[in-house]
């Protein structure tokens, strides 16, 4: 099984009293925000933001940030030169909640199947521009034109990773066609037979918590 790629969030932490810097590092640490993404402190320092935190920023893709403290005028402009992203915050919950924004932005997206239908095949069609055109009754939800689907028999997949190609309801193009309807389904399987189950589905992103 491939490994998902981690992708790293690089932190310089600056702040006026060693008391904030190491709270504000402890509290980081402690985000859970899954294993796909991984949170660095990089350097961590009491005093102003210094051009040798920006050129490390720079060098390491970090994010700097400044707690009761800002850098002078020429390391500010550095910075900007730089694209370096200097935050500031006088609140530790406010620099964890952002930060912790931060971190949820990168990870990837998950996706979930959600079936939005079945159709039961009751007869098969030769189309010469379709191919095989099953004539079914839509048992529950509804079948979408360009939806992915999959055939069952008997309850047994025997063709995954199919697309709904062409939906028609009385010879007229369907976007879609819903529960207790009948309907003509071309998916490009060629071994389609009555009493197969068409099963229409769609990936949807997962909420996260």
């Amino acid at each position: 099984m491939e490994q998902s790629k981690i992708s790293t969030l690089n932190l310089i932490i600056k702040g006026d009293v060693s008391g904030s810097v190491e709270a504000l590092e402890d509290a980081l640490m402690q985000l859970d925000v899954g294993a796909e993404v991984d949170l660095r402190v990089i350097h961590r320092g009491v005093g102003a933001i210094t051009k040798s935190d920006i050129t490390l920023a720079s060098a390491s893709t970090a994010v700097v940030i400044g707690f009761n403290v800002k850098p002078e005028i020429a390391t500010a402009q550095y910075a900007d030169q730089e694209g370096v992203e200097v935050r500031f915050y006088s609140v530790i919950y406010k620099a964890i909640e952002e930060i912790e924004l931060s971190l949820k932005g990168m990870l990837k997206p998950e996706y979930e199947e959600v079936v939005l239908g079945n159709a039961e095949v009751r007869e098969i069609f030769k189309s010469s521009k379709a191919g095989l055109i099953a004539g079914s009754l839509v048992q529950d939800g509804i079948i979408r034109r360009n939806a992915k689907a999959r055939v069952l028999r008997g309850g047994t997949v025997v063709a995954e990773d199919l697309t709904v190609d062409s939906l028609k309801r009385f010879k007229e193009d369907a976007t879609e066609v819903r529960e207790g309807f009948e309907c003509g389904i071309g998916v490009g399987f060629k071994e389609l037979t009555t009493g197969d189950i068409i099963q229409v589905f769609e990936m949807q992103e997962k909420k996260r918590a």
